[in-house]
């Protein structure tokens, strides 16, 4: 589940809010064992999505680096690639 959760600092352009709430709401099913919550957990599982994207967004907001930003592309054109050298 967690392999879904992208590195989302030092790209151009910058993460946007609904990449930043889909790495949140991924980590909180990872944490929880949830993929969907019951009724009864529905709100904690929604406060702490709002919660993990909120402290995700501050977190990028303050870091900071001398490297270059990355390109989405490039990055997903290798990603693609280990991927065909993994698995064939």
């Amino acid at each position: 589940m967690c392999r879904n959760i992208k590195t989302l600092f030092n790209f151009e352009p910058p993460a946007t809010k609904d990449e930043i709430h889909a790495s949140a709401l991924q980590f909180v099913r990872k944490l929880s064992g949830f993929n969907k919550p019951s009724q009864a957990n529905e709100a904690a599982f929604d406060r702490a999505v709002a919660e993990v994207s909120e402290a995700a967004r501050k977190l990028l907001s303050s870091l900071h680096t001398h490297a270059p930003a990355r390109d989405r592309e490039v990055e997903a054109e290798r990603a693609r690639e280990r991927s065909r050298l993994r698995f064939g």
